[in-house]
């Protein structure tokens, strides 16, 4: 396999994913195939009551969770519409075959929802998760956020513009962090700059006419700080639609603020590919991502 890789290589387990079998389930009140929403009295922001409106989680728990650990999966689409399939449903399958639990975010989406919304969506499932934490074998200090293509952005925006809980609130879930105790970024969206960034998703997430100050706050590279959490980033170098430009930069960021981090980037490889199981170049990754998450004690 071909890949340049910039941080320390851990080894990796490659056995791991095809030799663990466990079954993964919905845990919902009522509806174990449905969606719970993130806001039971409606979302703040909400335009309607469509699902498009209504902000949900999915929520799947392995078999047994030893390391305590759950991970919010943001899928992609250039927040114009979301690959639930690959991006989601897959990847919860995966977290639950290495005993991790599993949060699919459904957030709201441009053109009809723009920040802050997005974030906000994204900052009320991490508290959500912590919310349940008990009642899903899960550490409140192990609950991590994954996200790919323009679902990285937002967990890179979880990562860079989180918010302490408020203990005053009568909403039992605002009294939780909303900081992801740790990331992992696949492909990512990271910059709003008009140089690299992915035209896409600066419209649908930021409008026609975004000033300099928004795209700058709301570049994820430029808003890293020391208490950002340790984070994973893959891409590739010829990624036709995100430039791996968005990934080194973030990464570099995490360098200066001395942020525990890990870049992996594949010569080759198109955009969007979720685990990448069909593709030889790719497939690796996510036995590079478990070892990762192995060696923090965020897996099994």
């Amino acid at each position: 396999m071909k890949r340049f890789v910039i941080g320390a290589l851990l080894g990796v387990c490659l056995s791991t994913y095809s030799q663990t079998t466990s079954k993964p389930r919905v845990d919902h009140a009522e509806d174990l195939h449905g969606w719970v929403p993130l806001w039971a009295d409606g979302a703040p922001g909400a335009l309607g009551k469509t699902d498009a409106d209504v902000p949900a989680v999915s929520v799947y728990l392995p078999a047994a969770n030893p390391t305590h650990t759950a991970v919010v999966v943001a899928p992609g689409g250039g927040y114009q519409h979301l690959a639930l399939d690959h991006e989601g449903l897959q990847v919860a399958q995966w977290l639950n075959a290495h005993g991790v639990a599993a949060i699919v975010l459904r957030y709201r989406l441009g053109p009809a929802y723009h920040h802050p919304i997005e974030i906000g969506d994204a900052q009320r499932a991490i508290r959500y998760t912590r919310t349940h934490a008990a009642q899903w074998d899960v550490q409140q200090d192990h609950i991590g956020m994954m996200g790919f293509s323009a679902g990285g952005h937002l967990a890179a925006t979880a990562a860079t513009r989180f918010q302490a809980g408020n203990a005053a609130s009568a909403d039992l879930v605002e009294k939780f962090s909303s900081r992801p105790d740790f990331v992992v970024l696949a492909y990512p969206v990271i910059t709003m700059q008009d140089a690299y960034s992915h035209k896409g998703s600066v419209l649908n997430l930021l409008g026609d006419a975004p000033s300099a100050a928004l795209k700058t706050e709301m570049s994820a590279d430029e808003q890293v700080s020391a208490q950002t959490p340790p984070t994973f980033v893959f891409t590739t170098a010829d990624d036709a639609i995100v430039p791996s430009m968005n990934s080194i930069l973030f990464y570099s960021a995490l360098l200066k603020n001395k942020v525990p981090a890990e870049l992996h980037i594949f010569r080759h490889g198109a955009h969007g590919l979720g685990l990448a199981q069909a593709n030889l170049e790719l497939s690796g990754w996510p036995d590079l991502l478990y070892h990762w998450m192995n060696e923090n004690g965020w897996a099994h």
